[in-house]
Parts: structure tokens; sequence; C-alpha cells
């Protein structure tokens, strides 16, 4: 059926139907990319942003999707939805979102770990991951804005404690290292003896996905 769009009683029914795929294929089909769709149409046409954070949280705690996370750690972070703000966990669905594979929140998450200082390199003193694979990232360029010159030994000493304690990008960029001799002596067993290991991190990532168990009235 073709939607004359000038027509507001038209156009009401082609959003309420919308409204109606959506909800069938997040609840009944289980579709988690759909249940994004379900709660991008309560944030951008329902305005009901308690909703819709309220399915972003599910999308992301339940099935790993990873958008979903990004879009959550937003709505702690500013307190949007009634959510509580709480910045640590901003970082955390920012983090995991990274770790799903969305450039954005990785790119959050690093400014984060940047912010809360004495920036990066103290969060991965602390044993956080994330900052260890972070500030390993940033010797391979160099920032001098932030003070920080190229210097790849420093970067493969972080990606090497980011990739043991768990951080699969980490694994790969000190992969690369060893395969190529960027900073260190060429050494393909342990470039993929690294390179393994990012898999095997991978690997964990998809057994993790279960299916969803929305709670009802969300």
């Amino acid at each position: 059926m073709a939607f004359d769009l000038k027509d507001e009683s038209q156009v009401k029914e082609y959003i309420d139907n919308l409204g109606i795929e959506y909800r069938f294929g997040c609840y009944k089909e289980k579709k988690p990319e759909v249940c994004h769709l379900l709660a991008d149409f309560f944030e951008s046409i329902k305005k009901d942003f308690k909703k819709a954070g309220n399915i972003y949280k599910t999308n992301c705690d339940e099935y790993n999707y990873g958008r979903s996370c990004y879009r959550f750690a937003s709505y702690k972070l500013m307190g949007k939805g009634q959510q509580k703000l709480d910045i640590d966990s901003a970082y955390e669905y920012y983090r995991k979102g990274c770790d799903l594979g969305v450039p954005e929140s990785c790119m959050n998450a690093g400014l984060m770990c940047i912010a809360n200082g004495p920036h990066a390199k103290k969060g991965c003193e602390g044993n956080n991951p994330f900052c260890c694979y972070y500030i390993g990232g940033l010797y391979i360029p160099g920032l001098p804005e932030a003070n920080i010159e190229k210097d790849m030994t420093k970067a493969r000493v972080y990606s090497e404690k980011g990739c043991e304690l768990g951080n699969l990008y980490a694994c790969i960029n000190v992969s690369q290292m060893y395969k190529k001799g960027d900073g260190v002596q060429k050494d393909e067993q342990k470039a993929e003896m690294f390179r393994k290991r990012a898999q095997e991190l991978q690997d964990q990532v998809v057994k993790q996905q279960q299916p969803l168990n929305f709670q009802q009235g969300i």
C-alpha cells in the first residue's frame, strides 16, 4: 500500500504500522537489529525516552547488540530517559559497544578513559584492559597534544598487557607489531600467538550472545 505522506491521517497510519512491525520483529521474532530500531522509534518518533532507554539497555545486556550499548551509554552519561546519571556505567557501556565493533563507542570510551586522569595510563595500571589498549594505540602514531610521543616499545608493552587482560584489539595490535617487526624484533611465532588469542576473545564474544528475554511492559 502506498502512503500519501502529505495526508496527515495516512502519515499517522504509516507511523502506527511501523511501530507494530518493530514490536513484532523485536518481541516475537527476537531480532536484536529490529529491537534497536524499536528503541529508535520510541526515541525519535514517540519521544518516550524511558522506553527507548530500557530497550537499548536490554538489547545490549541480553543480546550484546553493540549499537544499543553505544546508545544506552549516552543515556547513562546524560541521565536521559529517567536513567540515573552514572559516569562509570556510561564508560562500561561505551567500552562494551567498542568490544562489539562500534567505532563511535570506541572513540567515546577512549575519550572518557583519557579524561579520567591521570588518563589512560592510570587506568591501565589499575588493570583496565580497554585503557591499556587505548594508551598502547596512542603510542603507535603519537599524540603531541596529549604529550604522547611515538614510542613503539611503550606501544608494545601496553598492548601486551591489554591483550593479557582480555582486550582483543590490543592482541591484534601487538600481533601486527611482531608480524611486521614494527618497534620489536620480527617474530612470526609471537605474531601468530597473539593472533590466536585475539581470535579466542572474538569467539568468546560470539558465544556470549543469548536469546532476548525482554521484561513485560518495556
